[in-house]
């Protein structure tokens, strides 16, 4: 009796194990990425006094605002193994057809304006969902396909002009300046965007799935997970943040032309794996992309304070992406060891 009722114990043990491992690798991520950040700003305020100043710290907030929430919609798509490299384009879309709307509507509320610019976005993440959760389309292909379609959308429908401020409402474009208690407008939308995505994720079952289908798509399967449903969700979700990006980015600049947004997608997924959200899909956080992408700011707004030439500005970005994606497959390798253990010691 006493035998039978200790054989259950040694999975339980290796499985706890495998919990402490990766907690212990989401901590030791997230203690890595604060202390690079705060050693990188620390520095250039020692070389350069005016990085942490008002205005510094603001422009800082302004840049990281569109990372971060482009980030957090990056962060939907690879959970489930898949990636969106039409975001820039969705962007440039959305931020033109915003422009366009309230350009043409000198009486149309910010709000209405905002709305057009976020279905735009919405509806290019339907297209991506659709290619990918019913044409079965590697998500790579599909959204590689799309990223120029819709850039092309953008040059056929701006025709090579471009809105200028003066063409916009001033409260609109109040949204890319205003600020409360020194914090923009721009980076408490997108902190709300990502606060309100992580409660989600984590405290729902439609969050959770999508957690379950980047880990084993044939176990999430047969375990009744919507898969076809989540993956359309998830691209809409994403498509839709960076709808509100393109709204967002044109508020900010206020000029906007055919251009806006491109080669912005290779950013948020740098941001993205650099905080920890697995490229091999399932495990991850949007606070931790949203962390990788405020990183990236810094090094792209300290790094020339610091007059280092902009070769070695890339090839850091580029070294964390290869850091991160190591440490990745070297947490991986350990979680399926002790899993072997485990069958072995059940056997």
């Amino acid at each position: 009796m006493t035998s039978v009722q200790s054989r259950p114990a040694e999975p339980v043990t290796t499985g706890a194990a495998v919990s402490r491992l990766l907690s212990f690798s989401r901590q030791f991520r997230a203690a890595g990425l604060v202390l690079v950040l705060v050693v990188l700003v620390v520095a250039t305020a020692v070389a350069n006094p005016r990085f942490l100043s008002p205005q510094g710290l603001r422009d800082l907030l302004l840049a990281a605002a569109l990372t971060v929430l482009l980030a957090t919609g990056m962060t939907l798509v690879i959970l489930t193994k898949g990636i969106d490299l039409s975001m820039g384009s969705v962007l440039g879309l959305s931020a033109f057809g915003t422009a366009t709307v309230l350009s043409s509507n000198p009486g149309l509320p910010v709000v209405a304006g905002a709305a057009v610019g976020i279905a735009i976005g919405a509806a290019c993440g339907l297209v991506n969902g659709a290619l990918i959760s019913l044409g079965k389309v590697p998500p790579l292909v599909a959204t590689l396909g799309t990223l120029y379609v819709f850039r092309g959308l953008v040059y056929f429908w701006a025709g090579g002009s471009r809105i200028s401020a003066g063409d916009m409402p001033r409260g609109f474009l109040g949204l890319g300046t205003g600020r409360i208690l020194g914090i923009p407008y721009l980076m408490l939308i997108a902190l709300l965007v990502l606060v309100v995505t992580g409660v989600y994720l984590g405290r729902y079952r439609a969050g959770r799935d999508l957690y379950a289908i980047g880990s084993n798509p044939e176990a999430a399967a047969l375990a009744g997970i919507p898969i076809m449903r989540r993956l359309m969700w998830a691209y809409v979700a994403a498509g839709a943040m960076a709808g509100l990006g393109g709204v967002l980015y044109a508020a900010r600049f206020g000029t906007v032309d055919a251009s806006a947004g491109s080669g912005l997608e290779l950013d948020v997924v740098a941001a993205a794996v650099v905080g920890g959200v697995a490229i091999f899909g399932g495990s991850g956080t949007v606070f931790g992309a949203a962390l990788g992408g405020l990183i990236l700011t810094v090094i792209n707004n300290a790094l020339p304070a610091l007059g280092i030439d902009q070769f070695w500005q890339r090839a850091i970005v580029g070294a964390l992406i290869i850091g991160a994606i190591g440490l990745d497959r070297l947490v991986s390798l350990r979680l399926a060891a002790s899993l072997r253990r485990s069958s072995s010691r059940v056997r």
